[in-house]
């Protein structure tokens, strides 16, 4: 028996090749043979409990693999994520929340290991680097699970996450394309977890934010939507014309002014400084937005006089000498004001996080070498990740976390706008739609008043425009440090409280 099936075996062992040899054309299928090799999606669960929002939660930890797939059922795509459910009997009423990171190619370690997952590494709340490990990583008492369940994704070529056999990961490495992952996820999440009717919130950071207002028109922008209690943007990027620093573009120095205006107050590089931060950004948005918006729009017809005019006040609000500024025509790039502002003392500031400071090669340069806010934190937040998944989740891949950095050649195409026109990347309008077509929807905002990758004042202009409501349902919140403002421990229990309320409003 065993000789005549060792036989068979054989003989389709050469048929095969033979078969391949009929047909000219034919060439060895790598595609399929890698298709072949695709594993089963793991998936690994395990349960905790802790204190969260001054609540005992027993939950239970599902991390792993969902697939994404095709009309024919093969595997694309493998998206990992991270769902923290509180155990006890079935509440229909108990709200889910989706969260991300941005980058784009940024996992979602920094929310679920810095703010709000179950777990997360303390780092120095006062501008200092991390160090070297161990690094302590505790229960996290500000974590939402009291109000929520939570669902931490990472978009495939973050984390653990990756397409799959012959699928080109740029497939998913876009805009709309990225979106589109990201709801047929969450649609999948709620059939496996029977949560269809269960409020739900989404939200992200950084570019995370632009994610959600991508992610909202893909839920809600057909005619099997999937309708969104809440919508949660922490450090803003919405309409990228601020960010593209670019000569002739305006807009971006009189939106990054007021955090100019922050730091500079932080950093005590103004006269007669003002008892609080609140107090003197105020003062930098009523001069961006007239004064200096108006000298800067009057470009080369700006007289003398006006230009002698604007000199001093714009050197209180950033900091920087009237000499330089006159250099530099009125206009301060963020990369010029992170070297200049501190020169005096030989340190460069942060661009997540100005209240961080470094010391450059020499003092002698236009723009930092590096970004201190980043540096000075992300050895914390890797080794955090991978030990809780590794070894508190059991999840442990033969593959390595990405935490960001993972993606290339996105696409910033949008299509045509929702009124013509395609060459302007702004998706606060999507937000603006979502509102005005779905009256149960809010937004919450929080902001850090040192962030300059996405500056509050740029946030504030972009959902300050025509076609979003202004009728209460966006809540504003500020804190006193930078992008990832729960580095700071007093704004991560600020930003946990706000968020808590925000999600039991609904």
């Amino acid at each position: 028996m065993s000789l005549r099936l060792f036989a068979c075996l054989a003989a389709l062992a050469i048929a095969a090749p033979l078969a391949a040899q009929d047909k000219p054309d034919a060439k060895p299928d790598k595609a399929d043979a890698s298709d072949a090799a695709i594993p089963a999606p793991v998936r690994s669960v395990t349960r905790h409990s802790g204190t969260f929002g001054g609540t005992r939660i027993a939950y239970r930890a599902i991390a792993g693999d969902t697939y994404l797939k095709d009309k024919d059922g093969k595997p694309l795509a493998s998206i990992t994520s991270y769902s923290y459910i509180k155990d006890g009997p079935f509440d229909p009423n108990r709200p889910v929340t989706f969260l991300w990171n941005g980058g784009p190619g940024s996992g979602s370690l920094w929310l679920q290991m810095g703010a709000f997952g179950p777990k997360r590494v303390v780092i120095p709340s006062d501008a200092r680097d991390d160090g070297a490990p161990p690094y302590p990583i505790v229960d996290n008492a500000e974590s939402l699970l009291d109000v929520t369940d939570l669902v931490f994704i990472d978009p495939v070529g973050t984390g653990f996450s990756r397409a799959l056999g012959k699928t080109d990961p740029k497939d998913y490495w876009g805009i709309t394309k990225d979106a589109k992952s990201m709801a047929a996820f969450i649609r999948l999440w709620l059939n496996e977890n029977g949560r269809w009717n269960a409020p739900k919130f989404i939200g992200g950071e950084s570019y995370g934010t632009t994610r959600s207002a991508a992610v909202i028109k893909e839920l809600e922008g057909s005619y099997t939507d999937v309708a969104i209690n809440g919508i949660i943007l922490i450090s803003s990027i919405l309409d990228f014309s601020q960010a593209a620093d670019t000569p002739g573009n305006e807009l971006g120095y009189v939106t990054n002014l007021p955090s100019m205006a922050a730091t500079a107050w932080y950093h005590d590089k103004v006269a007669n400084k003002p008892a609080s931060v609140e107090a003197f950004v105020e003062e930098a948005r009523q001069f961006a937005i007239g004064p200096y918006a108006s000298a800067l729009l009057k470009g080369n017809s700006l007289s003398a006089q006006e230009r002698q005019a604007i000199l001093p006040q714009l050197s209180r609000f950033t900091g920087v000498s009237q000499t330089y500024l006159a250099q530099a025509d009125l206009r301060l790039s963020p990369s010029r004001f992170y070297k200049e502002l501190l020169r005096d003392r030989g340190q460069v500031i942060g661009r997540l996080d100005t209240r961080y400071t470094g010391r450059d090669y020499d003092n002698a340069g236009e723009t930092p070498d590096n970004d201190p806010s980043f540096y000075a934190i992300d050895g914390a937040y890797t080794a955090a990740m991978n030990q809780w998944s590794r070894e508190g989740l059991k999840y442990s891949p033969d593959l390595t976390y990405s935490s960001i950095g993972g993606v290339r050649d996105w696409d910033w195409n949008i299509g045509e706008g929702p009124r013509g026109g395609s060459g302007y990347l702004n998706v606060a309008p999507w937000i603006g739609t979502a509102l005005r077509e779905n009256s149960g929807l809010r937004v919450f905002v929080g902001q850090g008043y040192y962030d300059f990758a996405t500056p509050f004042f740029g946030a504030e202009y972009s959902l300050n425009r025509t076609g979003i409501p202004n009728d209460g349902r966006i809540v504003w919140k500020y804190y006193h440090a930078g992008h990832m403002m729960y580095v700071r421990e007093d704004d991560l229990r600020k930003l946990s409280s706000d968020i808590r309320a925000f999600i039991r409003a609904r």
